[in-house]
């Protein structure tokens, strides 16, 4: 028995692209800044603390997460943290928007590939503008017939999307490396996933697992290599 799959999804950071060695980078300048005021301590995870509860105002990507070192810095160092040092917080998170657009080794040819044989579509998430750059940066945007940016990838969102498509989410297959923005949410649809984790993963994207009855719905794949053949032996 051949399953329907119509659409296979890509996610965007750190499945077509790195990213979050990137942010790692900008959160250990970040401390080695707020150390001069503070004893380090629990900086990584106040830090954090700050970014989850302003997700819903700031969103997701480069952005936010320099409003929310700000904030954090001020509130770690009760204040004290001089105005030359917030001048550098800000540089690095504009170092976080001009950041290159290094590609996964084996992604073009599995996207590709995967193309060949399905209709594919870009869902990623973050600022607009930030992750238009990277689309744009990235050479791949020939091989997306759509791209969709999203605020957040939560299964309204991809409900909407297969909608658009005229898809049920039992034809739908999502690849990304993050179990709860690509994975989760489309098999609680009735949908599939394909997860190739990356070395290397925000603790937001990290507080997910998958429930009974989901692993079924789901493949795994270390490499780019591994995705035509994740992807193929969901269809069959």
């Amino acid at each position: 028995m051949q399953n329907d799959i119509r659409l296979v999804g890509f996610d965007g950071d750190d499945t077509l692209w790195r990213s979050e060695d990137y942010y790692r980078d900008a959160q250990a300048q970040f401390e080695r800044i707020v150390a001069a005021y503070v004893d380090l301590g629990d900086v990584q995870h106040r830090m954090y603390a700050v970014e989850k509860r302003n997700l819903a105002l700031f969103g997701y990507g480069a952005k936010g997460m320099t409003l929310s070192m700000l904030e954090a810095a001020i509130e770690i160092t009760s204040a004290r943290i001089a105005a030359v040092d917030l001048q550098r917080i800000v540089e690095l998170g504009k170092s976080l928007l001009r950041h290159p657009v290094e590609l996964l080794p084996g992604i073009r040819e599995a996207v590709a590939q995967i193309a060949g044989e399905h209709q594919v579509v870009l869902v990623t998430k973050g600022d607009l503008f930030h992750q238009e750059a990277k689309v744009r940066e990235s050479g791949l945007a020939d091989l997306f017939p759509r791209i969709e940016i999203v605020s957040e990838k939560d299964a309204a969102t991809y409900a909407r999307v297969l909608g658009e498509f005229g898809l049920a989410p039992s034809q739908f297959v999502m690849i990304g490396n993050s179990l709860r923005s690509d994975i989760v949410p489309v098999v609680e649809l009735g949908g599939w996933g394909v997860h190739m984790p990356y070395h290397v993963t925000w603790a937001h994207e990290a507080e997910a697992e998958l429930g009974a009855g989901m692993a079924a719905r789901v493949r795994h794949a270390a490499t780019p290599a591994d995705l035509p053949a994740a992807v193929r032996a969901i269809a069959a």
